[in-house]
């Protein structure tokens, strides 16, 4: 089998409701970059990255000199003749790297006429339990419905999503508003649900100081772990030494060289492992075994995924047999998907791994098109600028807090 031609298209696919971030907002959307590898057989591989656009679809293109003529089986090839560390060092193609090994994965799989957890070793387990995702949201451009600003609206949301998919994790994302009042936010989060466990994620944009005294008021609550409070390995090593409470990172172990310092100076205690920061399911699987060594926890992170990616995301939570915590996605939040049969279903909280050749999705044809006009009408957006707040930008560490009273409707272009 060899690849012969090699297609990007860019999607757009509506939210919920716009979700607001430390550093910016999804303004209403995701935006994702759709990649099919045909192989000389007549079948074709997906892949999925995110962002990117039209510069995206141009790094595919590129890619497709060195890769006609390529067996897919030769993943190993793929990823130095794709992201050699060395030569890429101007230009990371890690992401890139990614979505083609989805692609070359689902082509074996098809081939071979098997899932490609099999591929990977064999599943663990069947279904891949999840976490809630509860952003702070603007009203939905769409229909001005959909807010979560004030403390009541965290927690009514949290309570709309158990109820709707059966979620026992939730994961609040914060980094918005003053930590005070996010503090105040997440511990009605846990007491409003004290059998479920909890997390927190500010995306790395607190001091030190401030992650200390966060972390020390809320080692009282089932915390499956705080991600991310600073940025840096040096500043996560200064917090987790003053808190009792489990750090998480999918911002500074990201790789395998970041990996091996944190294993000789231990300052994160579980690896969130994420199928394209670290360059496709592959990556993680070994990532895993290394955590699985040195007794580190992992769990599956979350970008902003479409069907196809959540696939893979799916395909790697089956074959972890240190999957210590429930997965993080993104995709409840979406309205609609891109692939056959629409959006997958949870089951009490989770999704059930794929069972079809290869990752086990088809691509609907009528909603790439239909998803692939809304981008070109509506382009991209600036994922680090908060349409609310013309001109702001967030601080490493932050003081530039949006203020939780400000009710001002925000236009966001849909």
């Amino acid at each position: 089998m060899r690849i012969v031609d090699v297609r990007a298209t860019t999607v757009t696919v509506p939210l919920e409701a716009p979700l607001r971030h430390a550093n910016g907002c999804h303004w209403g959307r995701f935006v994702r970059t759709i990649v099919e590898v045909e192989a000389d057989n007549g079948l074709v591989g997906l892949g999925e990255m995110g962002g990117g656009g039209e510069s995206a679809e141009a790094a595919f293109r590129a890619s497709k000199a060195s890769l006609v003529g390529h067996d897919p089986a030769r993943l190993e090839e793929l990823r130095f003749r794709v992201a050699n560390p060395t030569a890429s060092l101007y230009n990371n193609r890690t992401q890139v790297l990614a979505a083609l090994e989805f692609a070359c994965l689902d082509l074996l799989g098809q081939a071979w006429g098997v899932p490609v957890h099999a591929i990977l070793g064999g599943k663990v387990r069947d279904w891949v339990p999840f976490a809630s995702y509860c952003f702070f949201r603007y009203p939905s451009p769409a229909t001005g419905e959909g807010e979560v600003r004030t403390i009541d609206q965290v927690v009514e949301n949290a309570r709309r999503l158990k109820q709707k998919y059966g979620f026992r994790t939730h994961k609040m994302k914060g980094g918005v508003f003053p930590p005070d009042y996010e503090l105040e936010a997440y511990r009605a989060l846990a007491q409003a649900f004290p059998e479920d466990n909890v997390r927190f994620d500010p995306n790395a944009v607190w001091s030190t100081e401030q992650a200390i005294r966060f972390g020390q008021a809320i080692e009282d609550l089932r915390n499956d772990y705080l991600e991310d409070p600073v940025f840096g390995l040096n500043g996560m090593r200064r917090t987790r030494q003053r808190i009792r409470v489990p750090l998480a990172t999918n911002t500074v172990v990201v790789n395998f060289e970041q990996l091996a310092a944190n294993v000789l100076d231990t300052a994160v205690d579980v690896i969130l492992l994420d199928t394209t920061f670290w360059g496709g399911i592959r990556a993680c699987v070994k990532a895993a075994a290394v955590c699985e060594t040195f007794q580190l926890g992992v769990a599956v992170h979350s970008s902003g995924e479409l069907g196809i990616q959540l696939a893979t995301m799916l395909h790697l939570g089956a074959v972890l047999p240190n999957l210590s915590f429930a997965a993080d996605a993104h995709y409840h939040h979406l309205t609609d998907d891109i692939i056959e049969g629409g959006l997958m279903k949870y089951e009490g909280g989770a999704i059930r791994a794929p069972e079809g050749p290869g990752l086990g999705v088809k691509l609907d044809r009528d909603k790439v098109k239909e998803y692939s006009e809304l981008y070109r009408r509506l382009g991209n957006y600036p994922y680090d600028q908060d349409p609310g707040r013309p001109g702001w930008s967030a601080l490493v560490p932050n003081d530039r807090w949006a203020d939780p009273r400000d009710d001002r409707p925000v236009r966001i272009p849909y």
